[in-house]
């Protein structure tokens, strides 16, 4: 039935790849395509201006991408565009390879950062080595990740730098975490293959901070990518970022695969009562029991399941100290009646103080003092 009005209405489905400006780039599905006729052909090959040997013959199938721009009316109700949305494409310009988006489809799943719908899985890439593994970095992009609710693959490059001994304890390490990562070397081709099989057919978001490989990955699972390589900061030991916003790469064996912008430190934006559900280890000690209070935060109430001898657990208390400051933080925004203000000192940290409770106490803006000046003058002149 919807195909039928689809086809009557010059409709097409497809996927936004990218995002700039007020353009869209989006991949139309599978067969979502018509013949070229030959004047179209040649309209597509610059007026004719291309030699006899290089045009495309008539009646070979469009590329499967058109350069779309967002209906007003989408405008009008606030509904934005994401990369990764599922959308309608209407009234395709097929000799300029344009259309417009006249509808976005419901959502399975959405990230905010980075920017994107419709994910089945988050590709975590750290490097074991150049630069070296940091477990509390680590921790906090797997916090950030588990929050998002979707599925998390564990990929560590670079192994090829490290024994197979450091290899086994990390993998016993992550183990205990709740994770069993990968080891890989995009350098040497150690295990692409497999991380490949399991991108095969989904929409994955890789991340990770900047330095350990990602684009260097993604240049090897797509060839054609051809992604800038960052290089690693000698003073700080961390990598330059090099992708400047989303998108969605092809895979050859089926899927998509958004690259991200390299960070160093992803905010961690939960809720405080819901940090603690981010750790596996703690999930896995939640399955077995509860804690005596329902509101427990797992930090010195009596009779608490969660608090122990687990690695992250004191990860698990910093992170839950910055969630509770956050909250804060955005109470005290919310509530106009308040008499303290929140100031950043820099590196996550924050600190509190009194607002000025009368206007008198504040400096005139210049223009005030200019009509004030203004006035004085009119004054004296009377």
């Amino acid at each position: 039935m919807r195909g039928e009005g689809l086809e009557a209405t010059k409709q097409l489905i497809g996927t936004v790849l990218a995002v700039q400006a007020n353009f869209y780039r989006v991949q139309l599905d599978a067969g979502e395509h018509r013949e070229v006729r030959a004047e179209e052909a040649s309209a597509r090959n610059f007026g004719g201006s291309l030699g006899a040997e290089e045009m495309k013959p008539p009646n070979s199938p469009l590329p499967l991408i058109l350069l779309c721009t967002r209906r007003s009316r989408l405008k009008k109700i606030g509904q934005q565009v994401m990369v990764g949305d599922r959308v309608v494409v209407e009234e395709p310009d097929w000799a300029g390879g344009r259309g417009a988006i006249a509808e976005v489809l419901p959502r399975q799943s959405q990230l905010d950062r980075p920017a994107i719908a419709n994910v089945n899985q988050i590709l975590l890439v750290f490097a074991v080595a150049d630069p070296p593994l940091e477990p509390y970095q680590l921790s906090r992009f797997l916090v950030k990740a588990e929050s998002t609710d979707i599925d998390v693959i564990l990929c560590l490059n670079k192994s090829d730098l490290i024994s197979k001994e450091q290899q086994a304890e990390i993998y016993q390490q992550l183990g205990n975490w709740g994770y069993q990562p990968i080891f890989i070397s995009v350098g040497k081709g150690i295990n692409v293959d497999e991380v490949a099989d399991k991108l095969k057919d989904q929409i994955t978001v890789i991340a990770g901070p900047s330095g350990v490989g990602k684009s260097s990955l993604i240049n090897r699972l797509i060839p054609n990518a051809n992604l800038r390589v960052g290089e690693i900061s000698g003073k700080l030991a961390r990598g330059r970022h090099t992708t400047r916003h989303v998108e969605l790469f092809e895979l050859p064996t089926g899927g998509l695969l958004a690259d991200t912008p390299g960070f160093n430190q992803p905010d961690l934006d939960s809720p405080p009562e819901e940090l603690a559900s981010y750790f596996p280890e703690a999930r896995q000690r939640l399955a077995v029991g509860s804690c005596r209070f329902s509101d427990c935060s797992h930090r010195d109430e009596p009779e608490c399941i969660v608090r122990g001898e687990w690695e992250r657990y004191q990860h698990y208390l910093d992170f839950l100290k910055e969630a509770i400051e956050r909250q804060t933080h955005q109470n005290e925004q919310a509530d106009p009646e308040s008499t303290l203000k929140v100031k950043s000192k820099g590196k996550g940290q924050t600190q509190y103080e009194p607002k000025l409770e009368s206007k008198k106490y504040r400096r005139s803006s210049r223009r005030t003092q200019l009509q004030e000046l203004q006035h004085l003058y009119q004054e004296s002149e009377e």
